[in-house]
């Protein structure tokens, strides 16, 4: 008889090479539940306490912690510890003032420090639109969606955003106060390929006309005048003249 559904188990060997654990010290490892980001971009929150950031020694400790309600993510306290954390993910530990923002680097998703006034606001791309019977739906990249209230939803001019565009936006609240396009001379991350967590102002996007915009190629120049060449689909825009927030990588564990 074959298995119904998905297997809630993950094996350390197959688990994604980017996740900050020993391989064979053990056989099992905590599998992120289904939602908001994919296997391959996503981390369980019992490791990134436990591995990433050495406030639980144990799983056990983690849950714990989370128990007692210490751990917010995006500005919503998690009790379970297998929620995954993505790009642009806050993480925030008020009672120990401390607060960690997610950003692609070449060793894959790492944490860096922020500002308990940054942990407020966060970039979401949008990845879809959609127009429902109410309004039209946005699609983010973390899995989440906005409905905005139209008077059309045939004719729903009063959305201006389209795939790919940046919007910033509030925790809790969910409030959207800036939107940014992904165009030229902006300024961009890389979130995925052999030159993930690069950053620099895009310089140039391939007009698409027999392919998908995603696979289009885009050319990103670093502050040193070093080109990096990945595709639409792999970059993130952070900011016009400055990042509108901190990508930088630095140690999350002081």
């Amino acid at each position: 008889m074959g298995k119904k559904g998905k297997t809630a188990r993950l094996k350390r060997k197959p688990a994604p090479a980017s996740w900050p654990i020993h391989r064979k010290e053990a056989v099992w490892v905590v599998k992120p539940s289904s939602g908001s980001h994919s296997l391959d971009k996503c981390i369980p929150l019992t490791l990134v306490l436990r591995e990433m950031l050495g406030v639980a020694q144990t799983r056990k400790e983690g849950k714990l912690i989370l128990t007692e309600g210490k751990v917010m993510v995006n500005g919503v306290v998690y009790k379970k510890d297998d929620i995954p954390v993505g790009l642009m993910d806050v993480i925030a530990l008020p009672d120990s003032g401390k607060y960690y923002r997610v950003i692609p680097s070449k060793h894959g998703l790492v944490l860096t420090p922020i500002s308990k006034e940054e942990s407020n606001h966060s970039l979401l791309r949008v990845e879809n639109k959609s127009t429902v019977s109410n309004g039209v739906q946005i699609a983010l990249h973390n899995g989440s969606n906005m409905l905005i209230q139209v008077a059309d939803p045939k004719n729903p001019i009063e959305v201006p955003y389209e795939t790919f565009d940046i919007l910033k936006v509030t925790y809790p609240e969910k409030t959207i106060t800036e939107t940014l396009k992904t165009k030229e001379d902006n300024l961009a991350i890389i979130t995925g390929g052999k030159n993930i967590g690069k950053v620099g102002k895009i310089i140039e996007i391939e007009k698409t006309v027999a392919k998908k915009r995603r696979q289009a190629l885009v050319m990103i120049e670093d502050e040193k005048g070093v080109r990096y060449q990945t595709i639409m689909d792999l970059v993130f825009s952070i900011g016009k003249d400055a990042p509108m927030v901190n990508v930088l990588e630095t140690s999350a564990v002081e």
